[in-house]
């Protein structure tokens, strides 16, 4: 992982191409489901959390420059506390990875490719991914930063081009179900926020590492942003839920554009730069898992690696029997995983890892004095 180094805009571009990918599935859909009226505010409310959790995990990685969760994980713990923590992050970017491609593949199929088989259409996606990633990570970074803003201009575009369809009232009651229900149990909605999970292991791959700073507040602020946009699009069109596609609701808003007669269909566009988002996903949930394997078993062969992944993603998304099996896992799955790994275990390591480095320089400390009193004395 160490000798592909990314600039401050590539950074930012990888954390945020995870909440895109999100975005896409179902997990609009659920949020507008939980918290209905109230939506926008717990967004809102969970992304200044968000953005409060991100800055704490920036001054907690300072002290270490250049190494990232598994190397400090290897500081508080040793060989194999690296190996438990490497292999908890390994499956969840795998698991987690596999069960949204199903979801994306299965949308797909159902939208335009309804007598395709699909394990040939997630066999393509995985044959891409690979390739990518063969050819270098870089390249997978820079389409990446191209195809990124496009996609983030492009929720900017259905806000304002439905905005004549908007219904604000639709905010009421502004509380939702509850207070409790938006600001309590409203907190598991900070699992859209994965892109927190990248910053741990961005440290090392860094061209400048004293931008981590700027990296992890504008992505993160970025992110927040988007998602509120999204929610507003979906949550001022349609007339509560069930109007709502449970295949991608995105994809339900781009087909309410109207753009003039020579702007039609502009679902299909949308959907082409889906597509590439997701790829250049996949490829980095490939590029961290590969890169973290390495780092805990030492193997140097990276090119038989990202195949075995590939297979090994290829594997657990065909596991779903459908749709909704997979949909059930982003609901009530990934929400608690995301939380539990990225930020309970994340977050507790680095804490443990500060408290112990602060013991040693006060030890230090304490010993430099105790040496200098023996000196004076003498």
């Amino acid at each position: 992982m160490q000798k592909t180094k990314i600039g401050t805009v590539e950074a930012i571009m990888l954390i945020l191409t995870i909440i895109v990918a999100h975005s896409v599935l179902s997990m609009p859909t659920n949020i507008l489901n939980t918290y209905k009226s109230a939506s926008i505010l717990n967004v809102t409310y969970v992304s200044i959390i968000a953005i409060i959790i991100a800055y704490f995990v920036y001054k907690l990685l300072k002290p270490f420059p250049c190494m990232d969760i598994i190397d400090i994980s290897e500081l508080v713990g040793g060989k194999f506390f690296k190996n438990v923590v490497g292999s908890i992050f390994i499956i969840y970017f795998i698991v987690s990875s596999s069960f949204m491609l199903r979801s994306f593949s299965e949308s797909i199929q159902i939208l335009y490719f309804p007598m395709t088989d699909i394990t040939f259409i997630i066999s393509l996606i995985i044959i891409a991914i690979c390739i990518a990633n063969r050819l270098d990570f870089s390249s997978t970074i820079k389409t990446n930063v191209i195809i990124l803003p496009i996609a983030l201009i492009g929720v900017l575009f259905l806000f304002f081009t439905n905005i004549n369809r908007f219904v604000p009232e639709r905010i009421f009651p502004i509380l939702g179900e509850s207070a409790f229900n938006t600001f309590v149990l409203g907190i598991t909605n900070l699992s859209s926020f994965g892109g927190i999970a990248y910053i741990y292991f961005l440290p090392p791959l860094l061209k400048e590492n004293t931008k981590l700073k700027k990296i992890t507040l504008i992505s993160i602020i970025a992110t927040s942003l988007y998602l509120i946009f999204t929610i507003a699009v979906l949550l001022f069109i349609f007339t509560f839920f069930t109007d709502v596609s449970e295949i991608s609701p995105l994809y339900t808003a781009t087909r309410y554009i109207e753009f003039g007669s020579f702007f039609q269909r502009l679902e299909s566009v949308f959907l082409l730069v889906w597509i590439l988002v997701f790829a250049c996903y996949l490829s980095i949930v490939c590029k961290f898992s590969t890169g973290i394997f390495q780092k805990v078993t030492g193997i140097s062969n990276k090119k038989a690696l990202i195949d075995i992944f590939g297979l090994l993603i290829l594997g657990i998304a065909l596991i779903p029997k459908n749709l909704a099996i997979s949909q059930n896992f982003e609901y009530k799955v990934y929400p608690y995983l995301m939380i539990g790994i990225v930020l309970v275990l994340g977050i507790g390591i680095l804490i443990f890892a500060n408290i112990s480095k602060k013991k040693q320089i006060h030890n230090i400390n304490t010993n430099n004095n105790h040496f200098r009193e023996e000196l004076q004395n003498e």
